[in-house]
């Protein structure tokens, strides 16, 4: 394997993010085992509670703890209520307090009907994760954080929560540490961020678009697109011109194999087209992931494109 690492696996935190469907969550695991086949100690964080890796890894759920998958890559599937109990549990330091609050059916209402505390809960605890000096007990010192974000519309709010209680709460340890987590963000030496797109029009308009919200009205580093499922460009003009001529044979099989590689051959350049008006309407650099032929993604194939991802 090239041993090549991207420069953008050097930083401490990075964000996957992209339209629905476009195979971010696949693009978040495989840059995960990247890192962590080149030696970096790197968790991979869902927000949504998909399970992904653990299926990928045929492990039991990993819910909200560190889960060693393998050699220096842990999962954790990051849940609102239990960031929230553990903000609560690093905040106020004595028991009865604590017990008081969670029993409180005024507290739990309030946090239930607070816009965004359950996405500002969810980066505070990415946040944590991200330190060198962790405040959980026992906590593992990562070098790579990699977050496996909401999709485009919900992606965008999520990374704008810090900033808005920022300028809601005017003053006050709310204040303070959502001006942190937004630091924290915007933070171009630590924290980057990877698009995924896929090779069609719509996805690919619509990371441009991303690319350009993310970069002005949050702030935050764009370090790479990654076009994904690309097929193999595998066919010349001649071999298209010899598939039609197969296309009119006299054997049935012949021409259903001329029509199969027709069409093949039709959509990789197609998509060749799409690759190219990405690279026309980005700023960042665009990686290319090839197309995996199979119904669902196994271990092997997510190391495969752990490999390709340089």
């Amino acid at each position: 394997m090239n041993t090549f690492i991207p420069d953008f696996l050097d930083k401490r935190l990075l964000f996957v993010t992209g339209k629905g469907g476009v195979g971010k969550t696949t693009v978040a695991m495989a840059l995960g085992i990247r890192a962590a086949m080149e030696g970096k100690r790197t968790i991979v964080c869902e927000v949504a509670a998909t399970e992904n890796a653990s299926r990928l890894f045929a492990q039991a759920e990993v819910g909200f703890r560190e889960v060693e998958l393998a050699n220096d890559l842990w999962a954790i599937s990051i849940d609102p209520d239990e960031s929230m109990r553990e903000y609560v549990l690093l905040q106020l330091k004595v028991k009865a307090m604590r017990d008081l609050l969670f029993r409180s059916r005024m507290f739990t209402y309030l946090a239930a009907a607070t816009p965004g505390l359950n996405e500002l809960v969810t980066i505070g605890k990415i946040w944590e994760l991200a330190q060198l000096d962790r405040k959980v007990k026992h906590g593992i010192k990562y070098d790579l954080v990699i977050v496996d974000a909401p999709a485009t519309g919900h992606g965008i709010s999520f990374l704008q929560t810090p900033r808005t209680f920022a300028s809601i709460a005017r003053v006050g340890p709310i204040h303070s540490q959502a001006l942190q987590l937004e630091a924290m963000i915007t933070d171009h030496e630590q924290t980057g961020t990877v698009i995924v797109s896929l090779p069609e029009e719509m996805p690919v308009n619509e990371t441009a678009r991303l690319e350009s919200e993310l970069s002005s009205d949050i702030g935050i580093a764009i370090d790479r697109v990654v076009m994904n499922a690309l097929y193999p460009d595998a066919f010349s003009k001649s071999d298209v011109k010899t598939f039609g001529k197969l296309k009119k044979s006299d054997d049935a099989e012949v021409r259903a194999a001329g029509r199969a590689a027709a069409s093949q051959a039709t959509r990789a350049a197609a998509q060749r087209e799409q690759l190219a008006r990405l690279e026309e309407m980005v700023r960042a650099e665009v990686t290319t992931l090839p197309y995996i032929f199979k119904p669902e993604l196994d271990l092997k194939a997510a190391r495969k494109l752990a490999e390709e991802i340089a």
